[in-house]
């Protein structure tokens, strides 16, 4: 009887223990592991994906620590079209929980998929259709960037300063070239602000805008990074997905600040910062939601660098002036006090007038709230309304060599 009472008791206690571990994660067991998609336009190659692989490892290592457990699948190589759809579909269909779509572009194609999967959330991020439309599965997330380009570009005026008062250069010659990918309102806000940050320490600097009509294009990048060289800039940036802006800043003798990734590896003597997006929180908060029966937000905005979706790489401590890292401290602090308004009416003028009163405004007609006012309180209110970016003000002080869609 004794010996029958003991074997009651450890099965009593196998039993219990192995109700704790279902209940950690929430709805979450701890012997699943749940399958998680990512439609990526590029590969390894690409600065811009290698940053959201940085995420998906972060965020799944962050997802253990809760008891949940996933497997990241990927496809590669897919801007746009009917390969997209194909993409989504086929991850869909190996029973992934989400499916995140990691460029604009994309979100065409994956919502022709997404009714066919209601159990499937389907994320466009970079985008603004899924956030608007009257599928319940599908979900828009686009961090405010725009804080950390205006972070950047104050460490690139600080060093376009110190080479003005070390007699490097003229004020005159304060240039700064910059690499774009397209005329949307996401890369216009992204150079916008960026000069606004350089122009902030130095208030000479100039800017010359080159698209090259792709998101990511190494040879044309390259090209493009050189002609603005040429043209007499001496710092490059860049909204476009490789390295190669940054190395061929290096080979011309001229300072670079990048986005995305840490390109002071590649281009030591050039590189100051780079401005990234961390997907990390995001994709924890997707997943922990659908995993434990909760609903995702429509559309992930407001969230930059106070909430850590937003941040810069190291600073290049060899190469930036001196004081940046306490200025860039300083300026985040203002930032998140409110004392400081990227978008400030009173900081810029478009055909040499402050834009007092004027409706969101973008010459393509994407990411435009048209029923919203996006200046009040003495500042345009960038991804304030939605998440994907609707700035398109083409302010005085940055000259556009050409118009490529």
């Amino acid at each position: 009887m004794k010996k029958f009472l003991a074997i009651l008791l450890v099965l009593v206690m196998v039993f219990s223990l192995a109700a704790c571990g279902q209940d950690k994660g929430g709805d979450a067991k701890e012997d699943s592991t749940y399958k998680v998609g990512m439609v990526c336009i590029g590969d390894d190659n690409a600065a811009y994906d290698r940053n959201f692989y940085m995420a998906c490892d972060a965020a799944k290592k962050q997802l253990a620590d809760k008891g949940i457990n996933i497997e990241w699948i990927y496809t590669y190589n897919h801007p746009e079209g009917d390969e997209v759809a194909v993409d989504n579909e086929d991850l869909a269909g190996k029973g992934c929980i989400a499916v995140f779509n990691n460029s604009y572009g994309q979100e065409p194609a994956m919502l022709t998929v997404a009714p066919n999967y209601p159990d499937t959330v389907f994320i466009g991020m970079t985008n603004e259709g899924s956030g608007k439309d009257e599928l319940e599965n599908t979900v828009n997330a686009f961090p405010s960037i725009y804080e950390g380009r205006y972070l950047a570009g104050v460490a690139a005026g600080l060093k376009l300063q110190e080479m003005i008062d070390k007699k490097e250069i003229k004020k005159d010659e304060a240039v700064i070239g910059y690499v774009g990918a397209y005329t949307f309102a996401e890369v216009i806000s992204g150079y916008t602000s960026f000069f606004l940050g350089a122009r902030s320490v130095c208030p000479s600097v100039t800017m010359k805008v080159e698209f090259i009509g792709s998101w990511g294009d190494p040879t044309m990048e390259a090209n493009t990074a050189q002609d603005l060289i040429d043209r007499g800039a001496v710092l490059i940036s860049q909204h476009s997905d490789s390295t190669t802006p940054a190395t061929t800043a290096q080979s011309a003798g001229v300072f670079h600040v990048g986005y995305n990734i840490d390109m002071s590896d590649v281009a030591p003597e050039a590189s100051l910062v780079s401005s990234r997006i961390d997907w990390t929180n995001y994709m924890v908060y997707v997943i922990e939601t659908i995993v434990n029966g909760g609903k995702v937000d429509q559309d992930y905005f407001r969230h930059g660098l106070a909430t850590g979706d937003v941040t810069l790489t190291d600073l290049n401590s060899k190469i930036a002036a001196e004081g940046t890292a306490e200025k860039l401290e300083e300026v985040k602090k203002q930032m998140a006090d409110g004392s400081l308004n990227v978008f400030d009416t009173s900081k810029f003028t478009v055909d040499g007038k402050e834009v007092k009163n004027a409706f969101a405004l973008d010459t393509d007609g994407d990411f435009t709230p048209d029923s919203e006012e996006a200046i009040f309180d003495g500042c345009f209110h960038e991804s304030y309304f939605q998440s994907a970016p609707y700035f398109g003000l083409r302010i005085d002080g940055i000259e556009l060599l050409n118009e490529k869609y």
